[in-house]
C-alpha cells in the first residue's frame, strides 16, 4: 500500500475531508460498538443466562481495556502519528468482533468485548491529535464537535435502528456484520489521512514521561479530572446499559419503547454534536467561554439526573433526551484539556483526560451492576435498588462539579 503523505492531501476543503471522514468514521463504529450493548446485551443475557452484574462486567469490558490503552495510546500517537495507530488499532476491533459474535459464553464475550475496546481507544484521541497538528486552537473545538456527531450518530443507530435489525437477524450476524464494516474503516484510514510532517526532535521514553507526570500534576488539568470521570464516565456507564434496564424496571417501559427512548437520546447528543461543529468556532471568535458554557451544561445535566431519580416517570420521557443533549456539551472539556497543554503534548494530555473519563465508565459501570445485586440481595426491591444506586452516582457528580467550581490557582510549569 502506498504511504500517504503532507502532500496526499490538498489544502482547504480537500484537507478537512481526508482528515474528517475517515476518522469520523472510525468514531462512528467507536460509539457504537460502546452502545451496542443496551439493546443487545438484554437479548445476550435471556440466550445465556446471565445476570446483572455478569452483564455489567461483560459490555463495561470494553471500558477497561479502552482506559488501560490510553497512556500507552498517548505514547504512541505522538511518536507514530494518529493515522498508522488507529489504523492498526481497528485490525484489533475487527477481531475481537469476530471473537464476541463467536462466542458461547461470557469468558469468550468478555474477551471480545476487551479487544473491541482496546481496537477503538484510539477512535477520538487520534483525530484530536490529527487536529491539533492541522488547524489551529479556535477550529479545534469545531472540528471535534463533528467528530463528536459522528459518535452521536453511532449512538443513534445502535437504538431504534438496531432494535430493528434484531427482528430479521441474529445478534451474531450484526456483530460479525460490524468486524467487517470496521475493517474497511481501518482501510480508509491507512489509505487516505495524510501524515503531518514533523521536523522536532524524537523526545526520548524517559522525558515523555516525565512530561506525563507534569500533566497529571497540572492544576488546570486535575479541575477537569473528576468531571470526566463522573459526568461523561457516568454518562456512558448509564447510556451503554442501565438506562435501558432503569427505564424498563421504573418506567414499566417495553424493548420497543426502551429503544424509542434511547433513539430520542441519540438525537439530542447528535443535535448538540453538530451545533457544536457549527457554531463553536464562531462563538469562540465572539467572545463567549466555552468554560462557561460547560459549566452551566453540567449543572444542568446534576439536575435533570436528579429529577429523574425522583420521579423516574414524571421526568423520564423529557430529561433522558435532556441528558444526551447535555453530555454533547460535556465533552467540550476535551478540547478546553487539550487546549491547555503544548501541542507535542497532545496526544498524551488528551489520552489522560481520557483515561479518567473510561476509568468513570468501566467503574461506574460495573459498580452499578454490583451494588443493584447486593441491595436486591439485601431485600430491595429491583426499583429501590437501581434508584440506590442512581442516587449515589448523583452524588459523585456532585462532588465533582464543586471541584470544578472552586478550582485552585494553577502552578505546575509547562
Amino acid at each position: 500500500m502506498s504511504m500517504p503523505s503532507t502532500r496526499a492531501a490538498a489544502a482547504g476543503p480537500d484537507l478537512i475531508l481526508c482528515l474528517l471522514l475517515p476518522f469520523a468514521a472510525g468514531y462512528f463504529l467507536s460509539y457504537l460498538y460502546r452502545t451496542v450493548n443496551a439493546i443487545l446485551g438484554p437479548v445476550i443475557a435471556v440466550e445465556l443466562g446471565l445476570p446483572d452484574n455478569a452483564l455489567g462486567l461483560l459490555t463495561s469490558a470494553y471500558f477497561l481495556a479502552f482506559g488501560a490503552a490510553q497512556i500507552p495510546l498517548g505514547l504512541l500517537l505522538d511518536r507514530y502519528g494518529p493515522r498508522r495507530v488507529e489504523a492498526f488499532l481497528l485490525t484489533v476491533a475487527a477481531s475481537g468482533a469476530v471473537v464476541f459474535a463467536l462466542a458461547e459464553g461470557l469468558l469468550g464475550l468478555t474477551l471480545g468485548r476487551a479487544l473491541i475496546g482496546l481496537g477503538v481507544s484510539a477512535c477520538l484521541m487520534a483525530s484530536m491529535k490529527a487536529f491539533t497538528q492541522w488547524f489551529s486552537a479556535e477550529r479545534l473545538t469545531a472540528m471535534t464537535g463533528w467528530i463528536m456527531a459522528a459518535g452521536g450518530l453511532g449512538a443513534l443507530v445502535a437504538a431504534k435502528p438496531l432494535e430493528m435489525a434484531l427482528t430479521v437477524t441474529h445478534w451474531r450476524g450484526i456483530v460479525l456484520a460490524l468486524a467487517l464494516l470496521t475493517l474497511l474503516v481501518a482501510l480508509l484510514l491507512w489509505r487516505v489521512v495524510p501524515d503531518k510532517e514533523s521536523h522536532a526532535a524524537v523526545v526520548p521514553l524517559r522525558q515523555q514521561l516525565r512530561e506525563l507526570r507534569a500533566i497529571f500534576a497540572d492544576a488546570h488539568f486535575q479541575r477537569y479530572a473528576p468531571m470526566g470521570f463522573a459526568f461523561i464516565g457516568g454518562f456512558m456507564a448509564v447510556q451503554g446499559l442501565w438506562a435501558s434496564r432503569w427505564m424498563a424496571v421504573l418506567e414499566n417501559l417495553d424493548a420497543a419503547a426502551v429503544a424509542a427512548r434511547l433513539t430520542w437520546m441519540g438525537i439530542t447528543m447528535l443535535a448538540g454534536f453538530l451545533g457544536i461543529g457549527f457554531f463553536a468556532t464562531r462563538l469562540v471568535q465572539r467572545g463567549l467561554s466555552l468554560a462557561q458554557l460547560y459549566q452551566w451544561a453540567m449543572v444542568l445535566a446534576a439536575v435533570a439526573l436528579g429529577m429523574i431519580c425522583l420521579w423516574p416517570q414524571f421526568a423520564g420521557a423529557l430529561l433522558w433526551p435532556m441528558l444526551g443533549g447535555c453530555f454533547s456539551l460535556a465533552n467540550i472539556a476535551y478540547s478546553l484539556v487539550a487546549q491547555a497543554f503544548p501541542p507535542h503534548w497532545s496526544g498524551r494530555a488528551s489520552t489522560a483526560f481520557n483515561l479518567l473519563v473510561f476509568a468513570g465508565a468501566f467503574g461506574l459501570q460495573w459498580g452499578i451492576g454490583g451494588l443493584v445485586d447486593a441491595l436486591h440481595a439485601a431485600g430491595l426491591s429491583s426499583a429501590e435498588a437501581y434508584r440506590a444506586a442512581f442516587v449515589l452516582l448523583l452524588g459523585c457528580q456532585l462532588l465533582a462539579l464543586v471541584w470544578f467550581m472552586f478550582p485552585r490557582r494553577a502552578t505546575t510549569d509547562r
